[in-house]
């Protein structure tokens, strides 16, 4: 059972959303646990310069006679506080609620002015604040900051800053990745070759592990096409050997004076010869030594529908005069003329057609048999079987007449497909990349 997922992502890429999520999560937090630090520390030190300035600034005021008292406020106001004398209770806003910490840490470093009705808000502009302190005799000194005290919020420059060392670790990190698995990915275009009958030997590179893996690629394949050889070598001795005594049989069956006997004989000899050739053709066929080159597959089909026609077939072929594509010829040729005599002989007539698109070419075989039940359409590509029941028993071979077609057709990286037409019989579909 094929398991149904997803689009898979490369190792590559993986490790690349590895690097990427573990540094951004690292400087993200980093970056966040440094902000609200240095946030605090700027609040704690803020609040002790201010409650050492309204204490100085307390005592020098108070020590002053009145006229003398808005002259020394403007003396001790600074760059960074403003100080201002009033002789009546002012009209302060309530407290607001984002300074309460504020004013604890004021009280914290300068006890003494937790006894003193001290008062701090906000004038309206964010991040200043003012506020006042009344005097031992009744009047009041007003102060406000010239910058924001607090500007807590996550700076977004900051943030880019501390994680433009986490991209490039990423872009180095990727790089050095995908240096090192790319042997892996030489490794697969060679295990593609090999899967369609190629050879392929991978140099050894990449990390130990990655050698050993290859290593043992490259010897699995040598042993695989070291037995093809050997299976091909002794499938080809096993054949001459095998025809040699057939044709002996057949010159025998020449010389029987009884028609009925000599057609019967001559029927068993072709039925063996098309036996045998159908098992080499099919166990032969991956160490097929054919060279693919650009062929006219609409010229290959006209001439084989003229072949069955010569023989007084009832084969006709619709299509363009000339489509040509980079295939095997002789493997292409077995596959479409089985499929052709296979239409024949259960349906009678055969129509091929070759239907043109931008990115392959399909070669369509209809004919007017019986067809294949709906469950049997994918075993039926299977070697060694048949379909008693839907296509009779009265034929020659072994029954791998389809699978010597699906096996030339995947060699092309093409695909073949069977369906049962509505109007009846059975339609097979070559779709050969162009």
């Amino acid at each position: 059972m094929k398991r149904l997922v997803g689009p898979s992502v490369g190792l590559i890429g993986r490790v690349f959303a590895i690097l990427l999520l573990t540094v951004v999560i690292e400087f993200g937090a980093s970056t966040l646990l440094y902000e609200r630090a240095s946030r605090f520390s700027v609040r704690e030190d803020e609040a002790r310069r201010l409650a050492e300035h309204l204490v100085i600034a307390r005592k020098l005021v108070s020590e002053r006679p009145w006229r003398e008292r808005p002259v020394m406020a403007d003396r001790v106001t600074t760059d960074r506080y403003v100080v201002r004398w009033t002789p009546a209770e002012p009209s302060i806003p309530a407290l607001a609620p984002e300074l309460n910490e504020m004013q604890r840490q004021v009280v914290a470093w300068e006890p003494s002015l937790g006894a003193l009705d001290m008062r701090l808000t906000s004038p309206g502009r964010r991040g200043i604040v003012a506020g006042g302190l009344p005097l031992g005799d009744g009047s009041w000194l007003l102060f406000r900051t010239t910058e924001r005290v607090h500007g807590w919020d996550l700076a977004l420059g900051r943030i880019v800053l501390a994680l433009m060392p986490a991209f490039a670790l990423i872009v180095l990190g990727g790089l050095l990745v995908r240096r090192t698995l790319r042997p892996m990915g030489r490794l697969a275009v060679a295990a593609e070759r090999v899967g369609l009958g190629e050879q392929a030997t991978v140099a050894e590179a990449g990390p130990a592990e990655m050698r050993r893996v290859i290593r043992a690629f490259n010897a699995m394949q040598e042993r695989i096409h070291r037995l093809i050889g050997d299976r091909t070598q002794a499938l080809a001795a096993v054949g001459h050997d095998m025809r040699t005594p057939l044709a002996r049989l057949q010159l025998r069956a020449d010389a029987i004076a009884d028609p009925a006997t000599r057609d019967a004989l001559l029927e068993d000899v072709t039925e063996m010869e098309a036996m045998i050739g159908s098992l080499l053709a099919y166990l032969g066929g991956d160490a097929d030594p054919e060279t693919p080159v650009r062929i006219d597959v609409a010229v290959l089909a006209a001439t084989i529908v003229d072949d069955v026609a010569d023989r007084g077939g009832d084969a006709t072929y619709d299509g363009p005069d000339h489509v040509e594509i980079v295939v095997r010829p002789i493997g292409i040729k077995r596959a479409l003329a089985n499929l052709v005599e296979n239409g024949l002989h259960y349906g009678g007539r055969v129509k091929v057609t070759i239907v043109e698109g931008p990115d392959n070419v399909t070669l369509c075989i209809d004919d007017d048999g019986p067809g294949i039940p709906p469950e049997d359409l994918a075993r039926v590509l299977e070697p060694f079987i048949r379909l008693d029941p839907a296509r009779g028993r009265n034929t020659h071979g072994l029954g791998l007449g389809l699978a010597i077609v699906a096996r030339a057709v995947a060699m092309e990286g093409g695909t073949l497909r069977l369906s049962n037409r509505e109007s009846g019989g059975l339609r097979a579909e070559i779709v050969l990349p162009r």
